[in-house]
């Protein structure tokens, strides 16, 4: 079975957006570069632990090879919505991490959900390439591929945050996301809150 890798090193533009209204939106990821525009659904859950891993790596490659990194970014970066049409190429399965030493980048790769996939991933590769002759067993699987500087890094972990934050907000009793008529809260044995 034949598979594509859009790859995108660097992209114009690689942003973490959403479709649809609070409590049914559908995440993606979109790069645009080259005149292409390429859009991968995946979960809340994959977008937030991007960021958070995304932040650690950084860190990580900071202390272990003395990247140079600009403090967090202060200004409100790409607030722009998703670029249209967002056509769902693939929904990602598993998402995988690496710093590639010589040129001082971040490698990001979502990758497809196979077949009967359920189960949500987040791999860290080791600080170097990502290699696709290891032994994955998703090589017949599609992938989006992208490099960014560590300053893009931080521009898309902030962006990340914010999409995810943007949601509905949390019940101050139990935390669960209130809907705007409101929700059966646990906390009041199931009083309408």
């Amino acid at each position: 079975m034949t598979h594509q890798v859009h790859a995108f090193e660097p992209p114009e533009r690689f942003v973490a957006g959403t479709v649809g209204p609070p409590g049914e939106r559908t995440f993606f990821l979109q790069a645009r570069g080259g005149g292409r525009l390429v859009s991968v659904a995946l979960e809340k859950v994959q977008v937030s632990l991007l960021a958070e891993k995304l932040e650690e790596l950084l860190s990580e490659a900071q202390r272990r090879f003395g990247v140079e990194l600009s403090e967090a970014v202060t200004a409100v970066g790409d607030n722009d919505p998703l670029d249209t049409p967002v056509d769902e190429e693939f929904r990602v399965g598993t998402l995988g991490l690496a710093f590639d030493v010589d040129t001082a980048t971040v490698v990001i790769e979502a990758i497809a959900a196979g077949e009967g996939e359920a189960e949500v991933e987040l791999g860290e590769p080791d600080d170097e390439d990502v290699d696709d002759e290891d032994e994955e067993p998703d090589d017949d699987l599609d992938r989006l591929r992208v490099r960014l500087t560590p300053e893009a890094t931080r521009e898309f972990i902030e962006r990340a945050r914010r999409v995810v934050n943007a949601g509905r907000p949390p019940c101050p009793l139990c935390g669960q996301p209130l809907d705007p008529a409101g929700h059966l809260c646990p906390r009041h044995n199931g009083y309408h809150r």
